[in-house]
């Protein structure tokens, strides 16, 4: 019994780069937090957002934007 091997020219898993998936974390953290206004869902989008900024994986102006969403919505108002 032969075992087939597969071809080089087929094709091949690809990952998606890390900033689109740091993007699409953020992106879910902020829509959450915008839904539900909890002090879990606000620290949940900071945490993600702080970390995404230490490993470069977030640009300048999308932090900044999440940085002023927060600064928008004070954390007495939050349920």
């Amino acid at each position: 019994m032969k075992a087939s091997t597969p071809s080089s020219s087929g094709s091949k898993a690809t990952t998606t780069p890390r900033h689109l998936q740091a993007t699409a974390i953020v992106g879910g953290a902020l829509i959450g937090f915008l839904v539900m206004k909890t002090r879990e869902a606000r620290s949940q989008l900071e945490n993600v957002t702080h970390t995404a900024c230490l490993q470069g994986d977030l640009s300048a102006q999308d932090a900044a934007l999440v940085h002023q969403l927060l600064a928008a919505s004070p954390r007495t108002n939050l349920i």
